[in-house]
């Protein structure tokens, strides 16, 4: 005698309840789905328009007359122009203010990243009396703008005899980088599980082999961002250059800009190719490493 099961509805129905529990529900407001609403991406694209648009106005208008750039600001270049380029290429000075932003903002770098690093292994690996204030006070070194400090710090400067050399830039921007530059890195150090520092104290290595075989390349990230942001703003620095190096043959690319639309002040396609030149470095230099920063940040972030 066969013997005939019905089937079991009460796992069908378990499914199917399973399947709508697994199905992302909607919020119910038109517009937002996986791809957000239009609005943001509307306001998302004239953000970054307003942010682009000047910078290729002024790469475009080098490749112009300045005769083209007063008869159509707005307008592109017709026919295109590239003489302006290349005068810029074949001013001396321009190589001399090129070669004394890249030693200034690899220098700065370099102290950034070397003291931000070391002292903010002290901060978040060690436990000593007085490590909480020490970090507020790189903290409130945020809100000690570089505008106050100008006029003690250019007479300490004139009292050693530095001004007009490039240290007298480099050692106040490794200075006022360092709160920056500890902030982001202290959570990021604090992330590290203690337990590697345990087995590599165990097995017999010393806390500065710890500092420069395990944590330094696990620290990769958050060095990466630091240093991209130290070199930036280090590239575009104005107001410390140009009151304590003080002539052109000292001076970097951003004063550089100014001596040379001074001196050239009728020709503004000269201008605007000499500005988009002094620029792309650390346009060029930001854009290829933003991955880095976004990853060295949220790591930051997370610990």
């Amino acid at each position: 005698m066969a013997i005939t099961t019905a089937p079991d509805r009460t796992t069908e129905a378990d499914r199917s309840s399973s399947r709508r529990a697994s199905a992302p529900r909607s919020s119910g407001r038109p517009g937002t789905g996986r791809w957000g609403t239009p609005v943001a991406y509307i306001i998302a694209l004239v953000i970054c328009g307003i942010t682009v648009a000047p910078v290729i106005y002024v790469i475009l208008g080098g490749f112009r007359t300045t005769a083209q750039i007063n008869r159509d600001p707005g307008g592109f270049p017709d026919p295109w122009v590239f003489d302006k380029y290349g005068a810029v290429f074949q001013d001396p000075n321009f190589w001399t203010q090129f070669t004394n932003s890249t030693i200034v903002a690899v220098a700065t770098t370099a102290g950034v990243v070397l003291l931000g690093v070391m002292a903010a292994f002290v901060i978040a690996r060690y436990e000593f009396r007085g490590r909480t204030f020490l970090f507020s006070l790189f903290t409130a070194g945020l809100l000690f703008p570089l505008t106050v400090a100008v006029l003690p710090l250019f007479t300490m400067l004139r009292s050693f005899g530095l001004l007009g050399n490039l240290l007298a830039v480099i050692g106040p921007q490794i200075a006022f980088a360092l709160p920056t530059t500890i902030i982001i890195l202290v959570p990021f150090l604090r992330a590290i599980p203690a337990e590697l520092e345990d087995a590599a104290l165990i097995d017999g290595a010393g806390r500065f082999t710890f500092f420069w075989r395990v944590l330094l390349p696990l620290s990769w990230p958050g060095l990466i961002t630091v240093g991209v942001l130290a070199f930036v703003a280090s590239w575009n620095a104005y107001l410390l250059p140009l009151l304590l190096l003080g002539n052109p043959a000292t001076a970097t690319l951003p004063v550089g800009v100014q001596y040379f639309s001074t001196a050239y002040s009728q020709d503004t396609a000269g201008v605007l190719a000499f500005t988009s030149i002094a620029m792309l470095p650390a346009l060029l230099f930001f854009t290829l490493a933003q991955r880095r920063i976004v990853g060295g940040l949220t790591g930051a972030v997370k610990g």
